[in-house]
Formats: structure tokens, C-alpha cells, sequence
């Protein structure tokens, strides 16, 4: 299955080869990766996966792989990073996972842009932003 890819990578590389850090503190529903495997087959590959080249394991993109997996593909898109040490390669791992979920989400400026891509594209499926069932949940459907 060949997927298009629209991000910077150093290298295409057989998912079933990449070692995942079992370090990695993050754990990812099934529903989360069938979704994300939905969004990459329909918008190709926007995020590489992260391979440390001190390790050779994976620091960022560890629900990317199982999607990746889940789907099929033959190949996926990595960086590959210099990390001086273990520690920041860890450092780097948490972050990747903490720092979105600090952000605040404002729920009308979700509304609008939900809307927007409705209105450019009604046909566009908003279950792949990740966001269409929560807005809907919380009685702020458009």
C-alpha cells in the first residue's frame, strides 16, 4: 500500500523493523490508532517518526508506527536525530507526549474552524480531525 508523504524525513524505512522504547510511558487506545490510520491514509504521512541514532529506537511517532502497522504499510517516513545522551533522548520522548496536553483548547475557536471545514468541504469527513465527536459530546455541535 503506498501512502503519499508530505513531511521532511531522512529516510523511508520497513515499519516491522523499528524498535519501539519501551520507556515510552505513553499508551494509545485502539480507537486512537484506528483513527489515526484513517487520517494518514486519507492525508498521507505530515509527521515523520523520530529514530534516535544513539539508540535506534523511536523517540516521537509511537502511535505512527502501530497505525502504520495496523494499515499495512510498507514503508514509513523517518527522521532520523543526534541525541547526546540518554537523558536527552528520554527528555525528548516526555515532552513529545506532555506538551500538547498542556495547551488550553479554546471550545468556540474549535467550533468555528470545525465549521469552516464543513463549509469548504461538506463531504470532508470531520472525524478525521479528531475533534468532531468530542465538540459533538459536549453539546456545541454546529
Amino acid at each position: 500500500m503506498s501512502i503519499s508523504i508530505y513531511c521532511a524525513h531522512t529516510r523511508l524505512v520497513d515499519p516491522n523493523t523499528l524498535k519501539p522504547n519501551p520507556a515510552n510511558p505513553n499508551r494509545h487506545s485502539a480507537h486512537q490508532i484506528a483513527l489515526l490510520a484513517s487520517i494518514i491514509q486519507e492525508q498521507g504521512w505530515r509527521n515523520p517518526i523520530t529514530l534516535s541514532k544513539r539508540s535506534g529506537m523511536i523517540v516521537r511517532g509511537h502511535g505512527r508506527l502501530e497505525a502504520a502497522l495496523l494499515i499495512g504499510g510498507e514503508l514509513v517516513p523517518v527522521d532520523e536525530q543526534d541525541y547526546a545522551t540518554e537523558a536527552e533522548e528520554l527528555a525528548d520522548l516526555l515532552a513529545d507526549n506532555r506538551l500538547a496536553e498542556l495547551a488550553e483548547l479554546d471550545e468556540g475557536d474549535l467550533k468555528r474552524l470545525l465549521k469552516s471545514i464543513q463549509e469548504s468541504d461538506p463531504a470532508f469527513d470531520l472525524e478525521l480531525t479528531g475533534f468532531a465527536e468530542d465538540v459533538c459530546l459536549i453539546g456545541n455541535c454546529f
